[in-house]
């Protein structure tokens, strides 16, 4: 085809050229024997005009449908000064058709496609027409948003001396993270690869061999419930370096990002970003990744509860390990009977076993436990938590890490209906990004009665720590940091340990993975360190949380191009789907369904 220009780039100056444009056809109108037809390819909309006396061609014109696809060929002219349209880059021009070929006329459309009303549209149905659904400008400026960050960062890691190399997506099952997705293989009956949750273990294979700064855009899989954040397959910006401490991590993330949202959004970000240890984040916010653009922090009154008549408080302030702690959601003491519930389900969900609060209205502390309470106490909490008329205060008295998490859940929800009713502002504009660090490098699993990974076996514990893992385990901080934006984790990474005699220990001592486990699924990477591994370390970023982060949107199914629902379906190819029996039997798998036939 010989398209002149794109449906963006005609201007005043280009009046009286002829020219061939190609698109879809976005709005027809029919005014006084005149056809208007708003052309629009991926570029945008120039308005095409087809006038009466030019025989077949108007009549071709009025017989379009809405998103048919059609080349024009006409002349360029300048529009009248009460006609310009200036919501349009084209609105100062129209061309006068002279020519049309219509390649293929659209079928009638299963919703409307202007932005606003299909956006109200059952999202599975517009995920089943994807391909018309992707149409809209409005999705297409979201892919072309995230090629432009991925562009930013790819030119952002080389000329910071990276090196773009692809690792496998088929690899060994790894059972102790996320659920894998398992792929048998036909030439090893019996045996399966695993689809790559990341590629931790590749990456470390190559700065054993001297890559010394490797990246990927890597697509990864988990098979997980899904939400809003997750999808079954998703890209990681994904990097690891050779002779680095986490001061050079920091620096280079915060490189990253400010170049892309200065050449995606035209946004400064200010660096270096903060930075806030695990335990603080936890003790202020009740989450490892807070949102910071309010306030509502979470305070501790184990002392002040420790000779309370408040029996539940005061088993919780002299429990060692157990704290007494409150927030309070400023404003929201109207909240409904039904929204209380749900508060209090969400508490609940977090191991509480229910939810005390206080409201307080017209001068007046509405609440069961106030009786409880002594002068001191309630002085204490108002001067503190700063109590005023229609406010709502809410407790956790358990065990510290559980307080924290059911505090913070209810942070977040209170944020929420907040928000909702107009009393809190949470600009999708400002970026608060934050990098929380230290967090333990071991957590205690209470079921199988051992430690396990707080992150994965391979961080790196923070130097002056390592005497602890004999000792106490639970006390060592590990080497590791997550970035943080407005409540969202974009990405997090580490230090990895490279001795082999430092991390065998931490597989067969502290984490108590058999022997014969460790062989088998680490072996290599044992083998691989005692051929001179350098110091190393890295970070996944989640590029589809990135690209939802700089479009404002809370799912990341906006920004990728055929996303999965909510059920794990690609419901415009109808899969996952059966196979034949065929290949079932080359695969050497039988289905529990065909076991459960009866036999003839």
């Amino acid at each position: 085809m010989n398209r002149t220009h794109t449906c963006n780039a005609l201007r005043p100056a280009d009046a009286g050229q002829t020219v061939t444009l190609v698109g879809w056809v976005d709005t027809k109108r029919d005014l006084g024997g005149v056809t208007f037809v708003d052309l629009r390819d991926r570029a945008g909309v120039t308005q095409v005009v087809f006038r009466p006396g030019q025989g077949n061609l108007q009549e071709t014109a009025q017989r379009l449908k809405t998103e048919s696809v059609i080349e024009v060929i006409g002349q360029v002219t300048a529009r009248s000064a009460d006609t310009v349209n200036a919501k349009l880059g084209t609105g100062a021009i129209e061309v006068v058709a002279t020519s049309i070929i219509v390649h293929n006329i659209c079928a009638d459309l299963p919703f409307p496609m202007d932005d606003d009303k299909a956006d109200k549209v059952n999202e599975d149905l517009r995920l089943e027409y994807r391909f018309l659904d992707l149409r809209r400008p409005r999705n297409l400026g979201l892919l072309k948003l995230r090629h432009a960050a991925g562009r930013a960062i790819r030119h952002e890691l080389d000329e910071q001396g990276f090196l773009e190399v692809e690792t496998p997506t088929l690899f060994k099952s790894t059972p102790e993270g996320a659920r894998d997705f398992l792929v048998p293989s036909r030439t090893n009956p019996g045996e399966f690869y695993a689809l790559t949750q990341s590629p931790q273990q590749y990456k470390q294979m190559l700065m054993v061999a001297g890559v010394e700064r490797y990246y990927q855009m890597a697509r990864c899989y988990r098979d997980e419930d899904l939400r809003a954040d997750r999808q079954p397959e998703f890209t990681q910006v994904d990097l690891e370096m050779s002779f680095i401490d986490r001061e050079d991590m920091y620096k280079l993330i915060e490189g990253i990002l400010k170049r892309t949202w200065k050449e995606t959004l035209g946004v400064d970000i200010p660096t270096p970003f903060p930075r806030m240890s695990y335990q603080e984040a936890m003790d202020r916010f009740g989450i490892d990744k807070p949102d910071t653009r309010f306030a509502m922090e979470i305070q501790d009154f184990t002392p002040l509860f420790k000779n309370s008549a408040f029996k539940v408080f005061n088993g919780a302030a002299n429990t060692p390990g157990s704290v007494v702690r409150a927030i309070n959601a400023k404003g929201l003491a109207d909240l409904t009977q039904g929204e209380l519930t749900n508060l209090e389900t969400i508490a609940k969900s977090q191991g509480a076993k229910g939810l005390a609060f206080i409201k307080v209205e017209a001068g007046e502390w509405k609440s069961p436990i106030t009786k409880f309470f002594s002068e001191e106490e309630k002085a204490a909490l108002k001067a503190a938590l700063k109590i005023e008329d229609g406010d709502i205060i809410f407790f956790a008295a358990a065990p510290w890490e559980q307080a924290s998490n059911v505090l913070g859940r209810i942070r977040l929800e209170s944020a929420a209906l907040l928000k909702a009713k107009s009393r809190l502002s949470l600009p999708t504009d400002q970026y608060n990004f934050l990098w929380v660090i230290e967090f333990p490098l071991m957590l205690w699993d209470e079921e199988e009665k051992r430690y396990i990974s707080a992150h994965h076996p391979f961080t790196a514990p923070v130097k002056e720590d390592e005497p602890l893992l004999a000792t106490d385990p639970a006390k060592v901080r590990g080497q590791h940091y997550d970035i943080v934006l407005n409540g969202v984790e974009l990405g997090g990474g580490s230090i990895r340990i490279h001795n082999p005699a430092v991390q065998k220990r931490v597989f067969e001592d502290i984490l108590k993975i058999p022997q014969d486990l460790v062989d088998s699924r680490f072996g290599y990477m044992l083998k691989a360190f005692s051929y001179g591994a350098p110091p190393h370390g890295g970070i996944a970023l989640g590029f589809d949380r990135v690209v939802a982060m700089l479009a404002g949107r809370s799912s990341i199914r906006d920004i990728l191009a055929f996303p999965k629902n909510q059920n794990g379906r690609d419901l415009m190819a109808d899969c996952p789907s059966p196979v034949t029996a065929k290949q079932l039997r080359d695969l050497r798998i039988r289905t529990v369904e065909e076991e459960a036939k009866p036999k003839a």
